[in-house]
């Protein structure tokens, strides 16, 4: 039995259709490759803190009056948590710098 080799000229409609078919399967199966971790820094390399400028000043600031207590801790001028701490014995919760967001802390041991 012979076998007969079959070709077949595409048309430009239907190489139009295939083109992006495969080109969004091609990123699709590239979006599911895992990308290779970084490789470890060696000891003898800098690493990024040394290479920043000097340590940033800490300032913690504490404002009290008769029914509450609330610390900030800012680093480089920039704040990065409050706690609020009521003297009526409500329990103590942060308040998100960034969104003004209040968490209490359930359970702290």
């Amino acid at each position: 039995m012979r076998f007969k080799h079959f070709t077949r000229q595409l048309s430009a409609p239907s190489l139009a259709c295939t083109l992006p078919l495969c080109l969004l399967l091609c990123g699709a199966v590239q979006a599911q490759t895992p990308a290779s971790p970084p490789p470890a820094p060696s000891a003898s390399s800098p690493t990024v803190a040394d290479k920043q400028a000097p340590e940033q000043a800490t300032q913690r600031i504490v404002v009290e009056d008769a029914s509450t207590r609330i610390d900030e801790v800012r680093v480089g001028g920039e704040t990065k948590s409050i706690t609020v701490k009521p003297k009526d014995g409500m329990p103590a919760y942060d308040v998100a710098p960034a969104t003004g967001e209040r968490t209490w802390k359930v359970l702290g041991f």
